[in-house]
């Protein structure tokens, strides 16, 4: 359950959170038996109706705006659609990835019954871009096949436009899949991490957002700190958390 403790930001217009893995930005039709989100519960914490401005995967953890009013959710909402919002994530993936990349590969958007009611399922990809820089890497003496040992990097990941689940999809697309995501990672690596290293999340992190307040317009950078499942990860695999900072 969400506490005091996960609210990063609060003014008269604003809410932002540290969302954690595993909990629903809203309900969804994708995962129409959950009963939980985090609207409802930070709606419940705090008491008073919000507004969620952006999406992350229940999968995801980190940080999430939602607006007090709805006309502050219009104006962020705008903000996101203009590209007028900067994210950055961290994400543990398999392989030695690049030390830089830009990955321009469109997709097509995923279809919720719940909240995309008023769009067709049959829309054409759309452009999607993701930029990352490589943190770190590590190797570990653990055979998964077909390579006698497991590589694996930490990216600070970029990505300018917004599409569903764009992160995961782009990481699948150039090989380097994300670890413990069970739809379009790679079953053998997240196996073996999560019986030899006890891996059992998703390793991406919303790490930063940056935008302009939708009332006094002045830049904010809210910051969500790696929970403590994601960074014993780290530690169990030889990677220096201080390089997330």
């Amino acid at each position: 359950m969400l506490s005091l403790k996960d609210i990063l930001y609060r003014d008269d217009s604003l809410v932002i959170i540290c969302k954690p893995a595993g909990l629903l930005v809203h309900p969804s039709y994708i995962d129409k038996s959950e009963t939980e989100s985090a609207m409802k519960q930070l709606r419940d914490l705090i008491g008073q109706w919000v507004y969620p401005v952006h999406r992350l995967d229940k999968a995801t953890s980190g940080v999430l705006v939602f607006a007090l009013s709805s006309d502050s959710a219009k104006l962020v909402a705008d903000a996101f659609a203009g590209r007028e919002v900067t994210k950055t994530y961290l994400a543990l993936v398999r392989g030695y990835a690049r030390e830089a990349e830009i990955i321009d590969y469109p997709l097509k958007d995923i279809w919720d019954k719940t909240t995309d009611r008023a769009k067709s399922r049959n829309n054409p990809a759309k452009e999607a871009i993701t930029e990352y820089a490589r943190l770190a890497t590590t190797e570990l003496p653990v055979a998964v096949r077909p390579h006698p040992s497991a590589r694996y990097s930490l990216l600070r990941v970029t990505p300018h436009t917004g599409r569903n689940r764009q992160i995961r999809r782009h990481m699948k697309h150039i090989f380097h899949h994300l670890i413990g995501d069970h739809r379009y990672g790679d079953g053998h690596h997240n196996q073996m991490l999560s019986e030899q290293y006890d891996c059992n999340r998703m390793m991406l992190h919303a790490h930063t957002i940056t935008f302009k307040h939708p009332v006094n317009g002045q830049t904010m950078t809210i910051t969500a700190p790696l929970p403590a499942d994601f960074t014993d990860v780290l530690d169990r695999i030889g990677i220096n958390t201080q390089l997330t900072e």
